[in-house]
């Protein structure tokens, strides 16, 4: 049996819900504003700036910079690149198909969510690296690059790189900017097999066939590349 005094309490209720309810709402509403609209690259930050689960010892601003510029020597420009390419080199490095003391146990301490959120916090960042001084390449070493050489079955550096050293797809990263040291090492790394993420073996490949003078004067060379040029070198290398 239901009271007469039920509509009066049903009624009581329903003001007081609506009372309570209308700030909760709003409540509500300012959270979803103050919510950030790219969860991915503002928590990557997070993990930029604190280490994540890697720890704040770890933190990847130490070696690369507040503005993912690098170190100018070993430590590789993050800013701006490739988001796809990013992400291959923190799965590779927590998997071991790249080796590198201190990233793999970074890589392998943050979770899959994290390591994709810093990488494309990274690839959103604008690149700030400073300008690397121009290196007086010899005439091989500029042929070497934007025409590679036949003769030892050498592709040229720009057909992946880009003659500006642009980078060409999310696969092949920028070179222009980089430090020269970071990018000589890496053709090491290659050439003694330390390093083996790159599809079909390419650059081993390509390491092996070069002296470690050409790789060091390559890297030089690809590190001060710029848009002009870039564009100014390739021009009389690629004629006949």
């Amino acid at each position: 049996m239901v009271s007469e005094g039920a509509p009066a309490i049903a009624s009581l209720s329903g003001l007081v819900f609506r009372a309570l309810g209308l700030p909760v709402m709003l409540l509500a509403a300012g959270c979803a504003a103050e919510r950030p609209t790219d969860p991915f690259t503002a928590t990557g930050e997070l993990v930029a700036l604190s280490g994540g689960d890697a720890g704040p010892g770890r933190a990847c601003i130490a070696c690369h910079g507040l503005q993912g510029q690098g170190d100018g020597e070993l430590a590789p420009r993050l800013a701006g690149l490739p988001f796809g390419y990013l992400l291959k080199q923190m799965e590779d490095y927590a998997d071991g198909r790249r080796a590198h003391p201190q990233m793999s146990e970074i890589a392998k301490a943050l979770d899959a969510r994290s390591r994709r959120e810093v990488a494309a916090y990274y690839a959103s960042l604008p690149v700030r690296a400073a300008p690397v001084p121009p290196a007086a390449a010899a005439p091989r070493i500029v042929a070497l690059y934007h025409r590679g050489d036949p003769g030892r079955g050498l592709q040229a550096c720009a057909s992946c790189h880009g003659p500006a050293g642009e980078g060409v797809g999310p696969a092949n990263p920028p070179l222009s900017g980089q430090p020269p040291g970071y990018l000589a090492a890496q053709f090491d790394r290659w050439r003694s097999s330390e390093r083996r993420n790159d599809p079909q073996n390419l650059m081993l490949e390509i390491a092996r066939r070069l002296s470690p003078e050409e790789t060091t004067a390559l890297s030089a060379y690809a590190a001060a590349l710029s848009p002009a040029s870039g564009a100014a070198s390739a021009g009389p290398a690629a004629s006949p």
